[in-house]
């Protein structure tokens, strides 16, 4: 009877795995092309969105160049609680802050840790899956201060598009929430604690409410990326469903360089496989690499504050602040 089961088990393994979940590497490709329309530096949670919305033209070719792995190579990457696990794996960059006199103090060498992913998807595949748009204030804010198109009314038609919320009660809500986008958006499973929580805060005069709504300021249960209790990260909605003949997605492959001629950026450097290469961009390279790689790459590059580029010695500062 065991040996029965034992089998069960491995057919059904097998049948899920081959036939009815795609298979993870069947998204990546083996060779580079000389050249591409655009190259996309960075498979993190915007170059991932931004190479899924250029391959939505047929006519275009995109390279898009991640220098981790394929996020599937870990189910933790997947798992609604496994995520923690991933700090300071092969999936994380494992960088830390800088010592500062006034911040960390009750840090060793008043120094934070700071994940950042390295995978496609990013940080998307290790953070903690919650979806919080951030207070209204603060994009009109930086609208006020020169980040024209900005304001909360402007940007909030973009994260309309990109959701699809999965919470009942919030299907109404047309003005703040959407159905049918790539990113699966619902409750947190709740703990024994959560109905408690509510009440207390109920029970203190403030509002049980949508965060990510009219009214922000309250009680609520906390709004996560999953689906079906899966991680729904950019990478796996945007670039993992289906292989698109007009993209390239090209992993362990760190780029060190974008080449600059004339003041204009023709192309990038990267090592794959322990051997440099260089593919041309026709039209454009988008730099996606996060807060800390882009403007690592940007400096190496040659773009930067000029005592930086100095600093870093590269080969064709531009000298721009």
């Amino acid at each position: 009877m065991f040996l029965k089961l034992l089998l069960v088990g491995i057919l059904t393994a097998y049948f899920l795995r081959y036939f009815y979940y795609p298979e993870p590497e069947s998204i990546i490709s083996d060779t580079v092309k000389e050249e591409y329309d655009y190259v996309v530096v960075g498979a993190g949670t915007a170059g991932s969105v931004v190479a899924a919305r250029l391959a939505e033209n047929a006519g275009t070719s995109i390279l898009l160049l991640e220098a981790g792995g394929h996020f599937d190579e870990s189910k933790l990457t997947s798992c609604a609680s496994g995520w923690i696990s991933l700090f300071t794996s092969s999936f994380d960059w494992g960088y830390y802050t800088e010592c500062e006199k006034d911040v960390f103090k009750g840090l060793a060498g008043k120094r934070s840790y700071w994940p950042r992913g390295k995978a496609l998807g990013g940080t998307g595949v290790l953070n903690g899956m919650q979806y919080t748009r951030g207070s209204s204030f603060d994009y009109d804010g930086w609208a006020e201060n020169g980040c024209v198109g900005w304001d909360y009314k402007s940007v909030l038609p973009y994260f309309l598009k990109s959701e699809d919320i999965q919470i009942p009660e919030l299907y109404s809500s047309s003005i703040y929430h959407r159905r049918g986008g790539p990113i699966a958006v619902t409750y947190s499973p709740p703990s024994g604690l959560t109905p408690l929580v509510l009440k207390a805060g109920s029970e203190l005069g403030y509002n049980v409410t949508d965060y990510n709504g009219e009214l922000q300021e309250g009680f609520s249960v906390v709004q996560s990326t999953l689906r079906n209790g899966i991680r729904s990260s950019t990478a796996h909605e945007y670039i993992a469903k289906e292989k698109r003949q007009n993209l390239d997605i090209v992993t362990r492959s760190f780029v060190t360089k974008i080449f600059i001629q004339d003041k204009k950026a023709n192309g990038v450097f990267f090592i794959r496989n322990g051997r440099k290469q260089y593919v041309k961009a026709r039209k454009e390279i988008i730099v996606s690499t996060g807060a800390v790689n882009t403007p690592q790459l940007l400096m190496l590059s040659g773009i930067g504050p000029s005592k930086e580029v100095e600093h870093r010695g590269s080969s064709r500062s531009t000298g721009r602040k």
